[in-house]
């Protein structure tokens, strides 16, 4: 006979109901990788910054959350491939800068080109972010809409580059490689962090994913 699990009751009194009628991100706070998004625009390039970014399953996917108002949405849809660059934590600057709005004086593909590092991926007509430590060249797809008014973008990926001081490699102290060069991380909303002291996830015995 099975036995019945008892747990007990969540304790109210020490947590706070969050309307969701309403978005609850901005209630709290989460940590999220920081990406830059390029793509080929008709007159030239564009970047955006992304937070709500991930591989997707344990393939060579990966996925981010975009809106069809944005360029980079309309971008993708039209070319069917972008890039992503993961920025180091001295790139904070460039990244943010990579959100700048247009102007009716100067459209943001100019802005961009003119203000920021970058270079050009290898395998597509779309812009990269100089200096980042991870690179990746993706194939769109699908493009998944719906949830509200955004919609998730996902590529495949066709080429990849990691710098070699952010290599994994058997031989490496990984707490040491981290610390000597820490990762970018959003803690959303509206703030970063740089993660450099890590620690051996505790997984249960013979633990498969």
């Amino acid at each position: 006979m099975q036995k019945l699990l008892i747990m007990d009751a969540l304790q109210v009194k020490n947590y706070v109901s969050l309307n969701t009628e309403f978005p609850i991100w901005e209630r709290i706070f989460t940590v999220a990788p920081l990406i830059v998004v390029g793509t080929k625009e008709k007159q030239g390039y564009d970047l955006a910054p992304k937070h709500m970014a991930t591989p997707i399953g344990f393939d060579n996917y990966f996925g981010f959350v975009c809106t069809p108002r944005h360029g980079t949405y309309q971008n993708v849809k039209r070319t069917r491939e972008f890039t992503v660059s993961f920025p180091r934590t001295d790139q904070v600057t460039t990244t943010s800068l990579s959100a700048s709005p247009r102007t009716e004086e100067l459209n943001k593909s100019q802005q961009i080109v003119e203000a920021l590092p970058l270079i050009k991926a290898t395998s597509m007509d779309a812009p990269l972010v100089k200096d980042a430590y991870l690179y990746l060249e993706c194939e769109l797809f699908k493009i998944i809409d719906g949830f509200g008014e955004n919609s998730i973008i996902t590529g495949k990926i066709k080429k990849a580059y990691v710098h070699n001081d952010y290599l994994r490699l058997s031989e490496k102290d990984e707490q040491q490689q981290i610390k000597d060069n820490p990762l970018l991380a959003y803690i959303a909303n509206g703030r970063f962090a740089k993660i450099h002291e890590t620690y051996n996830f505790p997984f249960p015995k013979d633990f498969k994913r």
